[in-house]
């Protein structure tokens, strides 16, 4: 039942991103740009469950790699002139090879400790990029090389590299999960020591786990800022993206695939909703998540998950 319910899913879904590969052709721009937005949501709250979830490294830093994808495609843009679309993927790339040091520093610290030295190390690469005139300082910097680009063939290629990254973030956790690796991953978020004294690899599952994770967050910043055009570090590398993703996770149900996805739809009705309420909007987002802390603790998908029995994606681990 679980296999034919799975099957059933990934076809629904499947027909869902065909549809939604064509909006170019059926949706307005404006359309667009709010679904770019979502699915950028959707693939860093992927990401961050990822870590916090499956991992049980609770990340408060993850803006870290936003900001330096945001970054990173402009400098590939920009001062290496790389057609914009290209420059996403390697953006990607490089916030995924800019956390390997930052694993260093990072997987030193436990705890509350580890959550709290994450924002750290982000606020470092604030502060860097604040101080580089050579990236627009504190003032920030438009990309220029997409501005340059046919307005309507930007947008529906950010748009097609949204929906891409998200569709991947939920299908690329879905395997990992079914993997070694998730296996892995799961017996240390149970007991890290027990899960050492089995055999696996700790520090190589944790680095392996954040560096994908990591890539997924720079994804994401870069395509985010290709369609906003325009990068400025305070709003790049704001704790506001981590305080998104955790609520976007708790909402849905932390450590499940169809959380976020449900989580991330919430919060962005919510803020489509209420964004003209002024401080209103905080005040409502954060007594829903109050509510569901204290009523659904596992989240929305976790107590309709548990009603149903089972989950939409099965997680049969090969080992």
């Amino acid at each position: 039942m679980r296999l034919s319910l799975t099957t059933a899913v990934v076809g629904v879904l499947g027909l869902a991103v065909a549809a939604l590969a064509l909006g170019p052709w059926w949706l307005s721009q404006g359309s667009l740009r709010n679904l770019v937005e979502l699915f950028c949501l959707l693939t860093m709250a992927q990401m961050w469950n990822l870590l916090a979830g499956y991992a049980g490294l609770v990340s408060i830093g993850q803006q870290a790699f936003i900001g330096f994808g945001a970054y990173a495609l402009y400098v590939f843009c920009d001062k290496a002139g790389i057609h914009p679309f290209f420059a996403v993927a390697l953006a990607g790339l490089a916030a995924a090879l800019i956390s390997i040091p930052t694993a260093g520093l990072a997987f030193r610290l436990r705890g509350g400790y580890f959550a709290i030295g994450t924002w750290v190390i982000a606020e470092v690469y604030h502060l860097l990029a604040i101080n580089l005139q050579w990236v627009g300082g504190g003032d920030g910097t438009l990309i220029l090389h997409a501005a340059e680009l046919d307005r309507t063939f930007r947008a529906d290629g950010t748009y097609l590299w949204a929906l891409g990254i998200a569709t991947a973030s939920v299908v690329g956790v879905w395997v990992l999960r079914r993997s070694r690796l998730g296996l892995a991953l799961a017996a240390i978020r149970d007991d890290e020591t027990a899960a050492r004294s089995l055999g696996i690899a700790v520090v190589r599952a944790k680095i392996a786990v954040w560096v994908i994770a990591a890539f997924g967050c720079g994804l994401a910043g870069a395509v985010y800022h290709l369609s906003l055009l325009r990068v400025q570090p305070d709003a790049a590398f704001t704790v506001d993206w981590s305080a998104y993703m955790i609520f976007i996770v708790v909402i849905g149900g932390l450590g499940t695939i169809e959380g976020p996805i449900i989580g991330a739809v919430v919060f962005f009705t919510l803020e489509q909703k209420l964004a003209n309420y002024g401080g209103w909007y905080l005040i409502i987002l954060g007594s829903v998540a109050v509510l569901v802390s204290v009523w659904l603790r596992s989240g929305v998908w976790g107590a309709v998950g548990r009603r149903l029995g089972r989950d939409l994606f099965a997680s049969q681990h090969r080992v």
